[in-house]
Formats: C-alpha cells, sequence, structure tokens
C-alpha cells in the first residue's frame, strides 16, 4: 500500500509491489496451479462433477513432455487474465486541497472539497458525503485506511472517521411503507443483482436510489437503507 505526493496531491494506491503481484504472482501462480493439476489429471478425469473433463482426459493421455506445458501455459494464461481483471478493479485516489480524484478502470471522478461535508472508510468502501447527508461517493477498495486518513486530513478535508448517520439505517424488506416512490422496486432488483454478483447493475441501481434520496449500504448480501436528511440531490 502506497502514499505519494504528485506536486501537492497525495495519491493513495496499492504501490507498485500490488502490480508486481498481479502481472508476475498471478501468472507465475496459475502455472503451479496448471501443472500441479496436470499431475492429477488422471484422478481429476474420473471425478464426473469436475469442470473440464475433457481436457483432463487429453491431459491424462498425453506424455508428460507435452501434458505439462500445455497445463502450465493455460494456468498461466487464466493468472494473467486473474490480473487484467484486478488492474482494472485497482481504485487510485488523488487527494489536493481543492478536489480528489477517484480513478478506477480507467475511467476518473473528480469531486469537490466544497462539497463534501464528510469522509471515512465504511468496511470496504471509502465513501463521501454530501452537506445534505447524501452519498457522493462510495468506492470499494483494499486501500488502507490510515492512509487515506493520511491524505485526506494532510489536504484540509473532513475526516470523520465512521459513519455519522449509521444509526439511521435499517434492515431493507420488500413493502416497507416509509420508502419514497419507486424505491422499492429498485431495491428489489438491487437484491437481486447482489445476490447474483452482478456488480455493475449493483452500482447503477445504487445510483439511482440515490437519486430518490435513499443512501444504500450492504453487509454481505443485505441491504441497509436510511434516507438523506436534506432534500435529494437533483
Amino acid at each position: 500500500m502506497a502514499a505519494r505526493h504528485t506536486g501537492e496531491d497525495v495519491v493513495v494506491d496499492g504501490g507498485r509491489g500490488e502490480l508486481v503481484l498481479f502481472w508476475a504472482g498471478f501468472p507465475l501462480l496459475g502455472a503451479g496451479l496448471g501443472a500441479g493439476l496436470t499431475t492429477l489429471s488422471g484422478w481429476i478425469a474420473g471425478l464426473p462433477w469436475f469442470p473440464f473433463q475433457g481436457l483432463f482426459e487429453l491431459l491424462d493421455r498425453w506424455p508428460d513432455e507435452r501434458a505439462y506445458p500445455i497445463g502450465a501455459g493455460l494456468g498461466l494464461l487464466g493468472g494473467l487474465a486473474l490480473a487484467v481483471v484486478a488492474v482494472r478493479d485497482r481504485l487510485t485516489v488523488t487527494v489536493g486541497h481543492h478536489t480528489v480524484r477517484l480513478h478506477r478502470d480507467g475511467h476518473g471522478r473528480d469531486v469537490a472539497r466544497a462539497d463534501v461535508a464528510g469522509v471515512f472508510v465504511d468496511g470496504e468502501a471509502l465513501v463521501l458525503l454530501d452537506t445534505a447527508g447524501g452519498e457522493l461517493a462510495r468506492e470499494k477498495s483494499d486501500l488502507d485506511t490510515e492512509r487515506l486518513r493520511e491524505a485526506f486530513t494532510r489536504q484540509g478535508w473532513p475526516w470523520t472517521g465512521q459513519d455519522p448517520h449509521r444509526d439511521a439505517y435499517r434492515r431493507w424488506v420488500e413493502g416497507l411503507p416509509d420508502l419514497p416512490p419507486g424505491a422499492d422496486a429498485l431495491l428489489r432488483a438491487r437484491q437481486r443483482a447482489l445476490d447474483s454478483g452482478h456488480d455493475a447493475e449493483t452500482r447503477e441501481l445504487h445510483g439511482e436510489l440515490a437519486r430518490l434520496g435513499v443512501v444504500v449500504r450492504d453487509e454481505g448480501k443485505r441491504q441497509y437503507w436510511r434516507l438523506v436528511p436534506g432534500p435529494p440531490p437533483r
């Protein structure tokens, strides 16, 4: 985990060590796993529930000098694919005096200091609150909380340490009467996306709920919600 200075800005990301782990460690681990599975290919081919039965049957029939390079090569490719996904999901936070930039998967968004009333980490998410109590950003990451705190406080941002509205959250169940019109349907759709692991759809519906003045946080597969104390954002 790293925090570095670029001019007056403070950048918090996983550092070079994380990139080395992704681009070197994952492929090497995949290659080793592929070679290990090749060793067990005869036994695995006899397990009807195990996926890719045809591949393991081929590896078991081929001579070792052919089977091992192919098994290790397939594992290496799998490790590279995992590295690509990990790098795309990597969050970089650039904190300046007047704006913070949240960058992931080739896309970035800037949040102005004047719009932010609180910054904290909620579980695995970095959260920025607006002056009405709504969320300007909720970005999942594994960045070190202390590094983030140092970066934001150094630049004069209002680091709260925890969610000042945490006691206002309620567990979502269908048919609650206090939700704004349309929010219950969005929460149902979001629950389905959450259960299915569709992260992009989950984030999109999170934004739709925010436009109705509903803030959502997750604990595992459970949704908790609260209403924005001030007027919902336009």
